[in-house]
């Protein structure tokens, strides 16, 4: 089949829906948008689940079995969500086959609760790749400082990680480190290497809106004409970093034992500013080795009039490196908005999970 998003799988990038439901999966429509879509994954997030949940009845003879266990409002979100992921899997095993383990994966989070508590979150992400029981699930854990240990622990344990709520270039390359040391201890471990992979999700939307009130609020026309162009720099400058990173000789090492790269994924694609075209995360961020994951909106609208180039990324550099000085010369910050964003990023998913946990309780008591 011939499509934009095609010729987007062809470029290298690996497309990865942003959204999973009970409905979605029973109905058919996610293994038909691997077929109409070229869609390679799933991934998932307490706002996603809070989602799934509060529409429909998909998920109501489950609950109302788990209500009868006497089940808490967490043991039921956790038995739910963990059956909707390996169901998912399956969904995607094909794909997990014909590309060896690179796509066909679906990713599923600890809970953002615990994202400033490492060891809280190496136990709950061995727990949740136990009860999801696929080789191609990914546990997602947030890339906080705490998080760092323990994307290198779980890593180091043979699990499959999906490094998320990146926003700034330092934390990136703290993320690239901590992986580099969980492949160290998990080839220490005895683990097949060739079976461990990982995603670093880099946002981009959220860095635009934010810095683009700052510009506003500045109002010169030097200021109005950085607006928009600040997350796809840092985007850029991000898969820089990636290839940098992993054609250093250390890296080599563990690639020649069997090691995968941590590929760059770019999350957070769907457009914010109406103003903007509403493929402009997807089709300005195209290089090989990507992954691109989308919320469906998006997805559609690159099906539909998106234009592929083979590669937007790497000739852009420069420029890249230019949009963020200029953003320092007018005195926009860098670090307080990658900052804030990150804190942000966390309590928008406690608030998500809270929302879902109030859902699910509600569902238990048959009200």
């Amino acid at each position: 089949m011939s499509s934009p998003l095609h010729n987007l799988d062809k470029a290298g990038v690996s497309i990865w829906l942003d959204d999973l439901s009970r409905d979605r999966i029973r109905s058919g429509s996610l293994a038909e948008l691997i077929k109409s879509r070229a869609v390679s994954g799933v991934t998932t997030n307490p706002t996603i689940f809070a989602g799934a949940f509060s529409k429909g009845d998909a998920y109501a003879a489950q609950l109302a079995e788990l209500s009868a266990r006497g089940a808490s409002a967490s043991e039921a979100i956790f038995e739910a969500t963990t059956q909707d992921v390996r169901m998912a899997c399956d969904v995607f095993a094909g794909v997990y086959k014909s590309t060896n383990g690179v796509d066909g994966r679906v990713s599923i989070e600890v809970e953002p609760g615990i994202a400033m508590d490492s060891a809280k979150t190496v136990t709950q992400a061995k727990e949740l790749f136990k009860a999801v029981d696929r080789e191609n699930v990914m546990i997602k854990i947030p890339a906080t400082i705490p998080g760092l240990s323990a994307i290198t622990e779980v890593l180091a344990a043979g699990i499959s990680v999906n490094v998320t709520l990146i926003f700034s270039l330092q934390r990136y390359e703290l993320v690239i480190k901590s992986f580099k040391d969980g492949i160290n201890k998990a080839k220490q471990n005895g683990h097949d290497l060739s079976k461990i992979h990982s995603v670093a999700s880099f946002f981009v939307s959220r860095v635009d809106t934010e810095i683009n009130k700052r510009l506003e609020a500045i109002g010169t026309k030097q200021a109005l004409d950085l607006k928009s162009k600040a997350a796809l720099a840092n985007a850029r400058l991000a898969y820089e970093l990636f290839e940098t990173e992993f054609a250093a000789s250390e890296w080599k090492d563990l690639q020649n034992a069997g090691a995968n790269k941590q590929r760059p994924l770019m999350a957070s694609t769907g457009v914010k500013d109406p103003s903007l075209p509403d493929t402009l995360y997807v089709t300005e961020l195209i290089a090989p080795e990507l992954v691109n994951t989308m919320p469906e909106a998006t997805m559609e609208a690159v099906f539909d009039h998106g234009v592929i180039s083979p590669d937007t990324i790497t000739g852009e550099y420069a420029s890249s490196r230019t949009v963020l000085a200029e953003l320092s010369d007018l005195g926009v910050s860098y670090d307080e908005v990658v900052a804030l964003l990150e804190s942000e990023g966390v309590d928008k998913f406690v608030a998500s999970w809270n929302d879902l946990l109030e859902t699910v309780s509600k569902a238990l008591q048959g009200n």
